[in-house]
């Protein structure tokens, strides 16, 4: 009888172990990830911003349009370009 009782704490004690987990890396993983879409924009923005008050026709507007889609290469580019990659 002790070791029914035992067997089925360890089960239940399994169990918990496993929603715990389970819920903790669908939480992060839902807050993190408005986090990245928020500042990706705003850079967004802000490149466009740039790009278009610098641009002086209207190919260099949709050139602008374009690379403010994009600007995330363009700071890898430069990341890399600085450390001699």
């Amino acid at each position: 009888m002790v070791k029914k009782v035992k067997k089925k704490e360890k089960v239940i004690e399994m169990k918990i172990k496993k929603d715990i987990k389970s819920k903790c890396k669908t939480n992060f993983s839902k807050s993190c990830s408005n986090c990245g879409g928020c500042f990706y924009f705003l850079g967004f923005l802000g490149s466009l911003i740039y790009f278009v008050s610098t641009a002086t026709g209207f190919w260099g507007v949709v050139l602008g349009v374009l690379k403010s889609i994009v600007w995330p290469v363009f700071i890898v580019h430069g990341l890399l370009k600085f450390l001699g990659l």
